[in-house]
């Protein structure tokens, strides 16, 4: 007889980005460190099959798997959060992708000749989907994405509800997380959000069994019971839910809270107690380094943060492994066209991260230039390790025009070209090289060690990609002819082909660009090695601010 699942939905109200993901992944942390085995899923409301073609102006990054399915940037928080959940295409699904699925049959016929409608083959569907992505798991929290109160949101509200009652009460948790907000000029906490929100899940048959409250401070133990009276559950099951200084400290406050003892509690799940010794030593790091580093990332999405949410952690973890902290500075590419260079004078390392498009690439490319040769370190990531290879070509090979096929489709010295495989392929949703690839890392060079042996300390390695685009092999001879170093190779077993990895300087005190994503592995108990020794050589080109460094220098 199979084990009986519990699950836990994850559900916000009042307003959107109120930190449901954060919530949800410290929830998963807490519950894997008792030795529940655990994963982790997300629904978004939206028609989008999945987020890639989607603009980081409009959602925030593509967080990628190792299957290449290319998913909301919660999952990113789920797999920083969680370390033993292994997350593919299942665990992330959108309203287009259900009605996908039930379009498709319909048109094969499988309904039967059934009228189709919301419910119950919509509805049907997600169950379907929740109970394929959690058959490994003892446990699945799902998070149910939008806010209490869309339109969108409703089909997946109403699955879960039939779920509460199809699973049994006892193993299935509804978590509610709300705004509790402090009004200064009355010097109150206000609860009326939180009631209308409890409200309108009522109305559509969830009750909730805890609530998370945002807020700003502690919830007093009278405020709590008022919220419970009004919104028909015990005040010992409203949970406070601060603001603070790190999402890695949410977790720790969630177990100050018992939080995760009362999940125990309600789900009929006993554990032993949680082991967060060393996830607590990792969030003091952070809040007090015994040093600090600035790195400039240089970038066109400098006005939208979530853009760069797993790069932004990544250094983080870089600087918790340093025992610094990284107090990162956003460049605008399309600054540094006009000649604007004293940003890059103030800061310790610049990373060029991924990214489309054309805008704000010279700006980049000036940016690699700098760091060559003043001898900051770089880091390229993606875009960022192409666009360096652009500028080695033009300013060390003498290739003036060289650029990428990206930019310029017909040009005759494009040193970055598009992979061949994807050459005339029209759907955008598939031009990529995505998800996990082999790496072949070069010990050395020179008779020395590589900057990438240095870091990853062993030769095969597997990197998670997202890109179009590719060091031409064409040109790879002239590269490496004038000390360009390819550290990284993998061997597509389909052409044959050998493709550029990672390249490096050997004469540069860390300068260094991966076509692939490190981020993505990234976690803050496991820093990244590639972030790790680019935080530790900008911690040792620490300067502080350099106001007399000078402009671009003329050296080749």
């Amino acid at each position: 007889m199979a084990k009986q699942r519990k699950y836990i939905f994850v559900t916000g109200g009042v307003l959107s980005s109120i930190g449901k993901g954060i919530s949800a992944a410290s929830i998963g942390m807490l519950l894997e460190n008792r030795g529940i085995k655990v994963t982790m899923i997300k629904m978004d409301p939206y028609l989008n099959v999945d987020p890639g073609t989607m603009s980081p102006f409009q959602h925030g990054e593509v967080f990628v798997l190792d299957d290449g399915a290319e998913t909301d940037l919660d999952l990113g928080h789920y797999s920083r959060f969680v370390n033993n959940a292994h997350f593919t295409r299942k665990n992330s699904f959108t309203t287009g992708r259900i009605y996908d699925a039930v379009i498709r049959r319909e048109r094969a016929g499988g309904y039967l000749g059934k009228t189709v409608q919301v419910i119950p083959h919509i509805t049907d569907e997600i169950k379907k989907h929740i109970h394929d992505a959690s058959e490994d798991a003892d446990l699945a929290i799902v998070e149910v994405g939008g806010t209490v109160g869309d339109i969108e949101s409703l089909p997946f509200l109403e699955a879960i509800r039939q779920m509460k009652t199809q699973e049994g009460a006892g193993n299935v948790l509804f978590i509610h997380l709300t705004l509790v907000p402090y009004i200064g000029a009355a010097g109150e906490l206000k609860t009326k959000p939180t009631q209308h929100s409890v409200k309108e899940l009522r109305e559509i048959g969830i009750q909730p069994d805890m609530l998370l409250c945002r807020s700003d401070r502690k919830l007093p133990k009278d405020v709590k019971d008022k919220i419970g009276l009004f919104c028909n559950l015990p005040g010992e099951q409203v949970f406070s839910a601060v603001d603070v200084s790190s999402i890695y400290e949410v977790p720790l406050y969630f177990h100050e809270e018992g939080l995760d003892d009362k999940i125990g509690e309600k789900l009929g799940i006993w554990t032993g107690r949680p082991s967060l010794s060393k996830w607590a030593a990792m969030v003091e790091k952070i809040r007090e380094p015994q040093g600090a580093v600035t790195i400039g990332i240089v970038g066109k999405y400098t006005d939208w943060r979530d853009s760069y949410k797993s790069l932004s952690e990544a250094l983080i973890h870089g600087g918790v492994a340093n025992d610094v902290r990284v107090n990162m500075v956003y460049i605008d590419s399309e600054e540094i066209e006009k000649g604007k260079l004293d940003a890059l004078k103030t800061v310790d390392g610049i990373l060029v991260p991924g990214g489309f498009g054309e805008r704000g690439i010279e700006g980049k490319i000036l940016a690699a230039k700098y760091a060559r040769t003043e001898g900051v370190p770089y880091f390229g990531i993606c875009l960022g390790m192409q666009l360096a290879v652009i500028e080695y070509a033009r300013n060390v090979c003498g290739i003036q025009e060289a650029n990428s096929a990206e930019f310029r489709a017909d040009g005759k010295y494009n040193v970055i070209d598009m992979m061949e495989s994807q050459k005339g392929v029209t759907d955008m949703g598939g031009t990529m090289r995505l998800g996990a690839y082999s790496c072949q890392v070069l010990p050395k060079y020179n008779g020395k060690p590589t900057k990438a042996f240095q870091a990853y300390g062993k030769e095969m390695i597997s990197e998670r990609h997202r890109h179009r685009f590719e060091v031409s092999n064409a040109f790879r001879g002239q590269l490496e002819e004038r000390g360009l170093v390819i550290s990284g190779r993998h061997l597509d077993k389909t052409t044959q082909r050998d493709l550029v990895e990672m390249v490096e300087l050997a004469d540069h005190p860390w300068y260094l660009g991966c076509q692939f994503h490190p981020e993505f592995l990234s976690k803050p108990l496991h820093s990244h090695p590639l972030f790790s020794g680019f935080i530790r050589a900008s911690k040792e080109n620490h300067k502080g601010v350099q106001s007399s460094l000078p402009g671009l220098s003329s050296k080749a």
